[in-house]
């Protein structure tokens, strides 16, 4: 899926802004029709949950509304017109005036809605999007809603952050030409010094294709005709880790002498493969080294900030972090544009958090129902998990950052009824991208016993907490375990393995000599346990902590103002831990630490 970008055939305008804002509970059963009687406002891009201290809005769970009035350049008469949302989570319908545009389910991944037929060029529409929050066992992330005994609609989910919910991504309108570019595919290889840029791209009628590749300053270097072809690449300067370059690939729609549209795509020339137990960048082993994050911030919640954005990837540089993990959903696709011109690798993560009735059970893992059932996981929440890894590989295959899809975290795939239901997803996966390694992140209770789909998959992605969740505290019993663990899952697969997930909750400023839980120098220790842990394997690549900085967390006696393990706090300011990565980072260059011995 192409985001909309000005070029000399395509324009558009940002709606971003206040948008009058209300909840369904307190308009009428056709708040499209009209404007909103409201009082409200809501700010876009931003969740609509902290903007507001009356807690009926914030815990709301339902639709709710948002409106505008849109003015449709005079010029755009001859193009077709859309509009874009970045995201609406976590379903969405779109009004113009009186009259349903567009639907669109799945909270994290773009869409479009045609409204050429419903607007004027020069003229001026209303805009209603009702978005709703609502997650059952047919969504993707799953939960469910019950009705309190105070009549009150409640919602349950089975991930640890909070439901943020609204429009918190940009809105766009936008105009192409009715003849014009609608996708553009691209794979890059080597052949010693040479670089290869595949291509391959859709267009809505008729015109010829043309494409031109540029260096960094602008300079021509390959160009080719047709819908599919090869470009090669002399001398080429590939796309690295912590030292991007992108090229400029326009493609262009012809009839005769005329250009009919216009479209530029960066590109990164690199190569991804899993060989053995190595996890190879462009033919050379490469080590992890980053963060499990989210997008959660005070009062915009998961809305898009770009100062957030910049501030974040320079606290990742800061840290000697080299990657991260988009945990648990897509993000903005503006976050993996910075990641491709920075050089920091992605794993990028569906939004299937929670397909684990195990975790009700507690860490047993004992689930009241099985997960892979109609009760909960079952034909239509499969469908929906699809789905959304279209959208997902659709939108983000042509970033370079992106080196793998994880297509879930934490799933119950010790359960009867796992690879009945992954094995489809993982061949769609394949076959929607050939060119990158797939993983899954690892519940604790996933052994590599009792684990029922990782031969589906490319890398062994491990969620541990020995010295949190197990043995809280002893974290000598701890490093025992992690050792075992880690040692089983290389002996049953003889895959790259490495660890997505590792830490412990932290009070900043709390602080003790003994090894005493939600210290900051607890958190430390806890994580000097870790890696010499991971030093003892060569065929370990990687660690990403979890998490990068604080998050918000459900109502629960279990959180106190929300999950406490990130290395930061939540607004930015640095744990101990964060020292102590970075003092074992910093210089790496994506190299493997040096191998440690193993001491009882």
């Amino acid at each position: 899926m192409l985001k909309p970008q000005a070029t000399p055939t395509r324009e558009l305008v940002n709606l971003d802004g206040t948008w009058r804002f209300a909840i369904d509970s307190r308009v009428g059963a056709a708040p499209w029709s009209g404007t909103l009687d409201t009082p409200l406002e809501a700010a876009v891009p931003a969740s609509y949950n902290d903007l507001f201290v009356d807690p009926a809005v914030r815990d709301h769970v339902g639709w709710v509304y948002y409106q505008r009035t849109v003015r449709v350049p005079r010029g755009w008469g001859e193009d077709r017109v859309l509009l874009r949302f970045d995201a609406a989570t976590h379903a969405a319908r779109v009004y113009v005036d009186d009259t349903l545009a567009g639907e669109h389910v799945g909270g994290y991944t773009p869409f479009d809605v045609d409204v050429t037929d419903l607007v004027a060029a020069g003229g001026q529409f209303r805009l209603t999007v009702a978005v709703s929050n609502e997650l059952t066992n047919v969504t993707i992330p799953p939960g469910k809603i019950e009705v309190a005994a105070d009549g009150n609609r409640k919602q349950t989910y089975f991930h640890d952050f909070y439901n943020y919910a609204g429009l918190a991504r940009s809105v766009w309108l936008y105009s192409v030409p009715r003849e014009r570019v609608t996708d553009i595919t691209v794979t890059t290889g080597f052949e010693w010094s040479t670089g290869l840029v595949d291509y391959r791209i859709e267009t809505e009628g008729a015109g010829d294709v043309r494409v031109r590749l540029a260096d960094a300053d602008g300079a021509l270097v390959a160009e080719g005709t047709g819908a599919a072809g090869r470009l090669t690449v002399e001398d080429v300067v590939p796309w690295q880790p912590g030292n991007a370059y992108l090229y400029d690939l326009t493609v262009e729609l012809h009839d005769g002498g005329r250009v009919l549209d216009s479209y530029t795509l960066p590109v990164g020339v690199r190569t991804v493969e899993v060989h053995g137990h190595q996890f190879l960048i462009n033919g050379e082993p490469f080590y992890f080294t980053g963060f499990g994050k989210h997008e959660d911030a005070a009062v915009r919640g998961k809305g898009h900030d770009d100062a957030l954005l910049v501030h974040d990837f320079q606290l990742m540089e800061w840290s000697g972090a080299n990657s991260f993990r988009t945990s648990h959903y897509p993000y903005a696709e503006e976050v993996l544009e910075f990641a491709d011109r920075h050089g920091i690798v992605v794993i990028d993560e569906t939004a299937a958090v929670g397909l684990n009735m195990g975790v009700v059970g507690g860490m047993s893992g004992t689930p009241p129902f099985p997960t892979f059932s109609e009760q909960y996981a079952g034909e239509a929440t499969q469908a929906a998990h699809a789905q959304h890894i279209r959208e997902l590989i659709g939108r983000d295959k042509n970033h370079p950052s992106v080196v793998m899809w994880c297509l879930a975290n934490e799933p119950a795939s010790n359960e009867e009824g796992a690879l009945e239901y992954f094995q489809p997803l993982v061949e769609l996966a394949r076959e929607l991208d050939p060119t990158r390694p797939l993983t899954y992140a690892l519940v604790m209770f996933a052994t590599f016993q009792n684990d029922r789909i990782i031969d589906l998959f490319d890398v062994v992605s491990m969620n541990r907490y020995y010295g949190w969740y197990v043995g809280p505290g002893d974290l000598a019993t701890a490093e025992q375990y992690l050792h075992g663990d880690i040692q089983g899952w290389i002996t049953r697969t003889g895959k790259p393995v490495m660890m997505t997930e590792y830490g412990a909750d932290t009070q900043p400023g709390l602080h003790s000599v003994w090894d005493q839980v939600w210290t900051e120098e607890y958190q430390v220790a806890f994580y000097e346990m870790c890696h010499r842990v991971f030093d003892r394997f060569p065929e370990f690549v990687g660690e990403q902590v979890w998490n990068f900085a604080d998050f918000a967390t459900s109502n629960g006696i279990h959180r106190v103002g929300g999950n406490k393990k990130g290395v930061f706090t939540r607004d930015r300011q640095p744990k101990a831990a964060a020292w102590a990565l970075r003092r074992r980072w910093r210089g790496l260059d994506g190299a493997k630490p040096a191998p440690a011995t193993h001491e009882n």
